[in-house]
């Protein structure tokens, strides 16, 4: 089994409210150490029987087709081989 692990993040050049909310949040909690914050989303996709190479291109289709907005949103997917029947 491949597991895809994709993370979906906010391009640079645009604003992150949510993220912004966040650090506001920490600062007023007293956490000033932290700069920045940006919120994204974090998708794992479990393929059985199939090779890498298809798992790929079979990621690329979903995250152009469904997960991703490409106009505000960029994204990066890691694979990872894993028994069948295992999730980590």
């Amino acid at each position: 089994m491949i597991q895809a692990r994709i993370r979906i993040m906010p391009k640079a050049s645009i604003l992150d409210p949510q993220g912004q909310t966040v650090l506001h949040a920490l600062e007023s909690l007293g956490f000033q150490q932290a700069r920045a914050c940006r919120m994204g989303k974090f998708v794992t996709l479990d393929f059985h029987g199939v090779d890498q190479g298809e798992v790929e291109r079979e990621v690329a289709q979903i995250c152009k087709r469904l997960l991703v907005n490409p106009n505000t949103e960029s994204w990066q997917a890691d694979y990872v081989e894993l028994p069948d029947g295992e999730q980590a």
